[in-house]
């Protein structure tokens, strides 16, 4: 499963740069990016969720079910906070970058189904929201054993990161569209410097407080109810790890009289 959900991150992050390879006028690389990342997203998704056991697969549907709640219940938070992120961020960092992944894509599938949130932004909303999950799985380092202070600092800072990046991953979907902002919008056939420039005034400008938010609340959730729910998954994970070795019979060697 890491294979393939690797294999579909390295594919939907070729996807998110296209703006960065000086594309022409001529090529309709935004549709095009959206039907590629729709085809890649699901598929990671319809591949990682078969390779999970029947518990696994329980967790998942469980925790995303409740992430995609928590969306439903505050699709406009204050900012770019929302609840939503704190399931994933510990769902990746108790269980693994793969479990983590699942959990991200799955519930944002979810949530945008049940909010009317379908749209072309949806792939990459996929990709990102699965990232996050990702990212605090590699971070976790598939740790076992119950949650110490250490871990939640370590992922209470990795939540601010990841704040701030999503909401970076996610304007790349609309700073395509900013093509007459001069200095700031996207302009076929630019050099990559001058790209990243342009794109880096164009967050700084218009998402980096908005994402803050995101940032600081991720943190404060990890800080005031992580170790309960790390706790929790740290558990159920142990249970599912269990393994029951029946025990081996010994027969006597008959005696020779």
């Amino acid at each position: 499963m890491r294979l393939t959900l690797g294999a579909a991150s390295v594919i939907g992050a070729l996807l998110f740069l296209w703006p960065f390879f000086g594309f022409g006028p001529a090529g309709d690389a935004p549709a095009l990016t959206v039907a590629l990342a729709t085809a890649v997203g699901f598929a990671a998704i319809e591949l990682g969720t078969r390779r999970l056991d029947a518990r696994g697969f329980a967790l998942l549907v469980a925790l995303s079910a409740l992430a995609a709640g928590l969306r439903l219940v505050l699709v406009t938070g204050i900012g770019g906070f929302s609840p939503f992120f704190f399931l994933i961020l510990c769902a990746g960092y108790a269980v693994g970058p793969s479990f983590g992944f699942l959990t991200g894509a799955v519930a944002l599938v979810a949530s945008a189904i049940v909010t009317g949130g379908v749209g072309p932004w949806l792939p990459y909303q996929i990709f990102a929201a699965g990232w996050v999950g990702l990212g605090a799985g590699l971070v976790g380092g598939r740790r076992l054993g119950f949650p110490t202070r250490r871990d939640i600092a370590v992922l209470a800072a990795y939540g601010v990161v990841a704040g701030f990046a999503f909401g970076a991953v996610m304007d790349l979907w609309d700073w395509t569209f900013f093509r007459g902002a001069p200095d700031l919008g996207w302009q076929p056939g630019l050099d990559l410097p001058e790209t990243v420039v342009r794109f880096f005034r164009f967050y700084v400008l218009t998402s980096f407080g908005y994402d803050a938010f995101r940032a600081i609340g991720n943190a404060a959730m990890v800080i005031a109810l992580g170790a309960p729910l790390l706790g929790a998954l740290a558990r159920l994970r142990a249970r599912w790890r269990l393994e029951l070795v029946p025990p081996t019979l010994t027969v006597p060697a008959a005696s020779a009289d």
